[in-house]
């Protein structure tokens, strides 16, 4: 909102947002369980593009992160844990229990990343059972109703949009790492601080508001993702070293991270939650590639985007004093979607509608480190790569407890060669001919799920009034990359009298604005000077539709980054 004040932000917004709070976080019928004292807390803090080698405790020679050190020393360890390769697939992993392809969340942009409204979360089902539910930073997995985290089931949000705070789905009034304007509840709401030091705080305000009944809490940090923002002075240490500039501010936000975690950990014990509470550290995917500023990754190959371990492998700590081992190392084969599964077994949840899970339960396998999991002897799948649907083979690998196919050509014997150096697949055909079925049977019956195309975004739901139409779920204008040009796919609820509020790049001022939905078309006179706009008083029609908005003419570099859809103002 060019040349608006935090302040007035606050007061334009407010008028037609009054009642989404109250509408936010609705949960179902409670299901049956164990009396709720009897019921651990849990605490997930998930990091963004943090690799498995970026942890002190881990082996990097440079990093230092005391808290997250001690929490490694105080869990179970399960160190041959797997996630995505990049963070959509992997959140939608985590919160259903199942592999992303079956959610319609298979890329992390483009309308590619909401995830089907009909899948049930671990949130959701966590609410049913009569836990208080909140969720700090990174949802995405859908910005709009019903994908946001405060429809999927939980009670208390304060999230980002899209990606990431500083891309293109972040509000133009916000101040992005520093002072960003986030979704309270489904409301926007300016926020002073540092990111990260804002979710911990939110989170443990959340615990100390609920610290008398069980909780789910989910910190899941936009930190260390990319752009590499952080006070100086986290970042100083590490170019008096000499490192990289890049590298020593991605490892200034790690130290901070680190602090936060140590801040939540501490809340744990001065509310007294501690010896109640299963706490887990994980990240959501290999460490961002970098490859002239190389750093420490643990021995691994490739990172963030690919399906080599350097992408898949990530840290997973768990502490739960008195039931898990501390400091205990466990290499069973796992993954995102064994989570859900596990949680619920571990709090005694047994949902009345519980969803079709990929991932099995490792309760017995935390609680009992030392002796056979008896576990399935079983395949994981790990595949992405950008388009509207995925490929066969595609950036693809399927792996068992030994053996690893990547791209349906390379086979790697990680027991012998963890660093995937040596292709074996000549001396062992019949290996690759196995997980090459394997795979295309899996390929096949997720694809078959609910096949690829996205979820409507809902106009007109009291719920999400106004409706935040950004470049993140922009389907589209692909050969434009992160710029515009596309449209919106929408479905309009109720028949009604709408305002749109249009906000385009600073280099689109003056002319005419058009704003079309389905066959309707409004349009209005840009200010001069400006690079926004207000369409009042638009009649939309009930039904599905495409909606599309453009300064002048219909091209890529003219479309509104930003639309602004209310009504009942």
């Amino acid at each position: 909102m060019a040349g608006t004040t935090r302040r007035e932000f606050l007061g334009v917004t407010g008028g037609v947002l009054a009642g989404t709070l109250a509408s936010c976080g609705t949960v179902g019928a409670a299901v049956a369980r164990r009396s709720a004292r009897q019921q651990p807390n849990v605490i997930i803090i998930m990091s963004d593009d943090h690799g498995y080698g970026e942890l002190s405790c881990l082996g990097n020679p440079h990093l230092k992160t005391p808290n997250l050190d001690r929490l490694h020393g105080e869990s179970t360890r399960l160190t041959n844990y797997h996630h995505s390769p990049v963070c959509t697939p992997t959140r939608a992993s985590l919160m259903t229990g199942r592999y992303n392809y079956r959610t319609c969340a298979i890329d992390t942009y483009r309308g590619r990343a909401m995830m089907h409204p009909d899948e049930v979360t671990i949130a959701e089902l966590f609410s049913e059972a009569g836990y208080k539910t909140g969720i700090f930073g990174k949802w995405h997995l859908g910005d709009c109703y019903p994908m946001r985290a405060c429809d999927k089931g939980f009670q208390e949000s304060v999230v980002h949009f899209g990606g990431g705070l500083g891309q293109p789905s972040d509000r133009p009034e916000s101040g992005g790492y520093f002072n960003p304007v986030l979704v309270k509840d489904g409301v926007l709401q300016p926020f002073e601080g540092y990111c990260t030091d804002i979710f911990a705080s939110e989170a443990i305000g959340f615990m100390e508001r609920h610290k008398d009944r069980p909780f789910f809490l989910y910190l899941p940090t936009n930190a260390p993702h990319s752009p590499l923002i952080v006070d100086e002075k986290y970042a100083q240490p590490y170019l008096d070293m000499g490192l990289d500039p890049r590298v020593a501010k991605l490892y200034g936000m790690i130290v901070n991270l680190d602090e936060n975690v140590g801040r939540v950990m501490d809340a744990t014990d001065r509310l007294g939650l501690r010896e109640n509470t299963i706490f887990i550290f994980t990240t959501d995917n290999g460490a961002q590639g970098m490859p002239d500023a190389p750093r420490f990754n643990a021995g691994m190959r490739g990172h963030k985007g690919t399906v080599y371990q350097g992408g898949l492998r990530v840290p997973f700590l768990a502490r739960w004093p008195g039931k898990f081992a501390a400091g205990t190392d466990c290499d069973t084969l796992s993954a995102h979607i064994d989570m859900a599964p596990t949680l619920l077994g571990l709090c005694g949840i047994s949902p009345a509608r519980r969803p079709d899970f990929d991932g099995v339960s490792l309760q017995r396998t935390l609680l009992e480190p030392g002796s056979p999991a008896n576990l399935p002897d079983r395949n994981l799948y790990f595949q992405w790569h950008r388009g509207d649907s995925p490929e066969p083979y595609n950036n693809a690998c399927v792996r068992n407890a030994r053996y690893k196919l990547v791209n349906g050509v390379e086979l790697y014997d990680l027991e012998s060669d963890s660093a995937e150096e040596r292709d074996v697949s000549r001396e062992n055909p019949e290996i690759v001919a196995q997980l090459r079925l394997d795979y295309e049977a899996w390929f096949a019956d997720v694809s078959a799920t609910r096949g690829y195309e996205p979820p409507a975004i809902i106009i007109g739901n009291t719920s999400a009034n106004p409706v935040y139409l950004t470049l993140q779920d922009m389907r589209g204008g692909e050969a434009a990359g992160y710029g515009a040009g596309g449209f919106w796919k929408t479905h309009v609820e109720v028949d009604g009298v709408y305002d749109i509020r249009l906000r385009f790049t600073p280099e689109v001022k003056g002319g005419t604005a058009y704003f079309q939905l389905g066959g309707h078309k409004a349009e209005s006179v840009i200010p001069d000077g400006a690079s926004e706009v207000m369409i009042k008083g638009v009649r939309l029609y009930k039904g599905p539709g495409s909606v599309r908005a453009w300064a002048n003419k219909p091209e890529p570099a003219n479309a509104a980054r930003f639309v602004d859809i209310s009504f009942g103002g």
